[in-house]
C-alpha cells in the first residue's frame, strides 16, 4: 500500500495530513470587539482545554484561544495511551508513574466511548533486561496505585498464547500487563465541549498576537476569522505547549519590562508509522530495543497496526514543521522486525504522523530520559500568569485540577475541584445502559451502549452505528437527531459519512476543514481513497464559506 502523506492537489501540496486548512478571515473591522473575563487561556491542546473545562466548572469566566484547530499538533500526535509509563521506572520517576497510574481508571470511567482498557504483551529478550527486573517492575506497576477495573500482570508462554503467533519463534516467554487506549484528539474536543457547556468561550483559528500585563489585568489582542478583538483578563494561563516559551518571549509583555520567560523547553519529536494489520488478536506489544528504548505495536482502526515512537531532538525552532524522516521510518521498521516473523518494510507504511513533546530542559543527554512530568510556574509580580511546562496526556486532568487550584489561589478565591469522577462530554451512558458499579468494566458498558444504539435505531447501518457510538458516546442522539432512515442523514459525502454528521461537526465541534474531520475528529482519512478524501475536503470548503457568509451578514 502506498503512503498518502503527500497525496494532495496543488493548492495543498506542501501540507501534510493533520495540518489545518486555514479559513481565510474577513477583514477586521476598525473597532475591535472587547471581552472581559477572569482567565484567558492560550493554547487549545489537551492541557489548555482541560484547564478551561476545570475553571469553567468552578464558575470562572474563561476565554480560550487556539491559533489552529483543537489538538492540531502535539495532542493529536501521541501514542494514544492512557498509561503509567512502565519505562519511566528505570529513571526512578516513581512519583510520575504513581500519579499516572492513579489517573488511568479515573479517565477510563469518564469517557468509555473514546478510552478503553488494553492488554500489553512484552516478549522477553534476555539480551535486553533480565526477567527478574521485568517482574519487579511489573509488580511495582501493579501496586503503586489502586486498581478496580484493570487486571494485573502475569507471565505467559508465547508458544501457547495467541500473542506469540505473529512473533519469531525465538520468543518463548512474555509478560502481560494492563494500561489503556485513548483517541487523543477526541479527548481534547470533549474537554472543549464540556468547557463551553459550562460557560467558557472557545475560539479556534484565533491567535493571541499580543498580551500586555499591568498591575491588575492583562489586555490581549486576539486575531481570528472574525477579525481582531480585545480581551481584558484578570489572569493568563500559558498552555501553548511547544510554543509556551515563545509566547513568553515574543507575545506577552509587561509594563515593568521584567523577563517573563525563566525556563527553557526541550523539543523532542516523536514519530509513528501505520501499516496494514500485522496481527489479528486484541493485545498490543511493547518491544525492548538494543538502544534501551521501547516501541509499541498497537491494534489501530481495525485494519491497521500503529508502531511508535521515536525520540529525536527537534532541529530548528518551528514545532509546527515536524515530520517523520526516512531514518525514523527505517528505525521503527527495523525494531519491529526484530520481533515479528514477517518483517515490516518502509513500503508497508500507509500513514505517518509526528508530534513535538515540550519537555522541560533538565540537561539530560538522552531525550528518552527527560522527565515527562509537568511543572506549573506562577508569576504574581503583577496580574497573575500561570505557565504550563511539560506534561503527558494521561495526567492532563490532574494537571488541570492543580492549575485551577493555583489560578484560584492567585486570584484570591479558592474554589473546590470537581472533575474527579465527572464524565466528559458523551461519557455518561447511564441513560442508555442504566447505572453501573465502580468496578464494572467501562468497555463492557460501551458494548451494551452500542447494542442499545442499534436497538433504538435498527435502520442504522451496523458499521455506522458503531462508529458514531465510538466517536460521540451519549451525544450520538444529537448527531442522529430525528432521523428515521439512512436517507434522513443526508447524502453520503464519503462512505459512512453523511451530511448531517458533517454539519454537526461544523456547528458543534469547531470543524472547519476536511483535515479537521478526517484526521482529528475521526481517522476516516485512513479508510478512504484519495478521491473520497477530496470529496470531504470540497464539502467542508463550500459549506464553511457559506457559514462565513451567513455569519458576516448577521454581524
Amino acid at each position: 500500500m502506498k503512503r498518502f502523506e503527500h497525496e494532495y492537489p496543488a493548492n495543498r501540496a506542501s501540507r501534510p495530513p493533520g495540518d489545518p486548512v486555514f479559513v481565510r478571515a474577513p477583514e477586521a473591522s476598525s473597532a475591535a470587539s472587547e471581552t472581559d473575563c477572569d482567565v484567558l487561556i492560550v493554547g487549545g491542546g489537551i492541557n489548555g482545554c482541560g484547564i478551561a473545562r476545570d475553571l469553567a466548572g468552578r464558575g470562572w469566566r474563561v476565554v480560550l484561544c487556539e491559533k489552529d484547530d483543537l489538538a492540531a499538533h502535539t495532542s493529536s500526535s501521541s501514542t494514544k495511551l492512557i498509561h503509567g509509563g512502565l519505562r519511566y521506572l528505570e529513571y526512578y520517576e516513581f512519583s510520575l508513574v504513581r500519579k499516572a497510574l492513579q489517573e488511568r481508571e479515573v479517565l477510563l470511567k469518564s469517557a468509555p466511548h473514546i478510552m478503553w482498557p488494553l492488554r500489553f504483551v512484552m516478549p522477553h529478550d534476555p539480551s535486553m533486561r533480565p526477567a527478574w527486573m521485568i517482574r519487579m517492575g511489573l509488580f511495582m506497576y501493579d501496586h503503586l496505585a489502586r486498581r478496580e477495573v484493570l487486571p494485573g500482570s502475569r507471565s505467559v508462554d508465547l508458544r501457547k498464547h495467541p500473542a506469540g503467533k505473529p512473533l519469531k519463534s525465538a520468543f518463548k516467554r512474555g509478560f502481560v500487563y494492563s494500561d489503556g487506549w485513548v483517541d487523543d484528539a477526541r479527548l481534547v474536543v470533549l474537554n472543549a465541549l464540556d468547557a463551553r457547556e459550562r460557560g467558557a468561550e472557545v475560539l479556534t483559528r484565533t491567535r493571541c498576537v499580543s498580551a500586555q500585563r499591568s498591575a491588575d489585568a492583562w489586555t490581549a489582542v486576539l486575531e481570528g476569522p472574525d477579525g481582531r478583538r480585545n480581551v481584558r483578563a484578570r489572569a493568563v494561563v500559558n498552555a501553548a505547549g511547544p510554543w509556551a516559551e515563545a509566547f513568553l518571549r515574543g507575545v506577552a509583555r509587561s509594563a515593568r519590562d521584567e523577563a517573563l520567560a525563566t525556563r527553557h523547553l526541550r523539543l523532542v519529536k516523536g514519530s509513528h508509522i501505520v501499516v496494514p494489520r500485522v496481527f489479528a488478536h486484541d493485545h498490543a506489544y511493547i518491544f525492548q530495543n538494543p538502544d534501551k528504548r521501547i516501541i509499541f505495536a498497537i491494534p489501530y482502526q481495525d485494519e491497521f497496526t500503529l508502531i511508535g515512537t521515536t525520540d529525536i531532538e527537534l532541529p530548528g525552532d518551528d514545532p509546527g514543521a515536524a515530520h517523520i524522516s526516512d531514518d525514523e521510518i527505517d528505525y521503527l521498521c527495523t525494531q519491529a522486525s526484530r520481533y515479528f516473523e514477517k518483517p515490516i518494510q518502509p513500503s508497508d507504511v500507509v500513514w505517518t504522523y509526528s508530534g513535538v513533546r515540550p519537555l522541560l530542559d533538565d540537561a539530560s543527554g538522552d531525550p528518552s530520559a527527560v522527565t515527562r512530568d509537568y511543572l506549573l510556574e506562577s508569576n504574581i509580580a503583577a496580574a497573575p500568569l500561570l505557565s504550563v511546562w511539560g506534561g503527558k496526556i494521561t495526567t492532563f486532568r490532574k494537571l488541570a485540577e492543580d492549575a485551577a487550584d493555583e489560578v484560584g489561589r492567585m486570584l484570591g478565591d479558592a474554589r473546590k475541584p470537581w472533575t474527579e469522577g465527572a464524565f466528559l462530554a458523551g461519557g455518561d451512558l447511564s441513560e442508555w445502559v442504566g447505572a453501573t458499579s465502580r468496578t464494572s468494566r467501562p468497555d463492557d458498558d460501551f458494548e451494551r451502549f452500542v447494542a442499545e444504539v442499534k436497538k433504538r435505531h435498527p435502520w442504522l447501518d451496523a458499521g455506522v452505528a458503531r462508529r458514531l457510538a465510538r466517536a460521540y458516546g451519549a451525544r450520538v442522539a444529537e448527531v442522529i437527531g430525528d432521523a428515521a432512515s439512512m436517507g434522513d442523514l443526508g447524502p453520503a459525502i464519503a462512505p459512512g459519512l453523511h451530511e448531517r454528521e458533517l454539519r454537526y461537526l461544523q456547528n458543534e465541534e469547531w470543524a472547519c476543514s476536511g483535515d479537521d474531520v478526517l484526521w482529528r475528529r475521526s481517522k476516516l482519512g485512513l479508510h478512504y481513497t484519495r478521491d473520497q478524501r477530496e470529496q470531504v475536503h470540497a464539502w467542508m470548503q463550500v459549506h464553511q464559506s457559506d457559514k462565513e457568509e451567513v455569519h458576516a451578514a448577521v454581524t
